[in-house]
């Protein structure tokens, strides 16, 4: 089965700042990402190992996450 036909084009954005862990168990990294061609920076949850300079694949970009306390 070929899965490349039912993949969705997401945007892409970069990591430039980790801002810190929340969740119950520390499982999420809250991240601020500049969108790739863009000025404009947002604010994300993050599940799993992620480092500055990463590139992450956003579904959607209208979104922010809030800020940790």
């Amino acid at each position: 089965m070929d899965s490349t036909k039912d993949r969705v084009e997401g945007t892409r954005a970069t990591v430039i700042e980790i801002i810190g862990r929340t969740g119950s168990r520390g499982g999420i990294t809250q991240v601020k990402v500049q969108l790739v061609g863009q000025q404009r920076t947002l604010i994300r949850n993050v599940m799993g190992p992620v480092r500055k300079g990463d590139t992450l694949e956003l579904m959607e970009c209208e979104r922010e996450a809030r800020r940790l306390r």
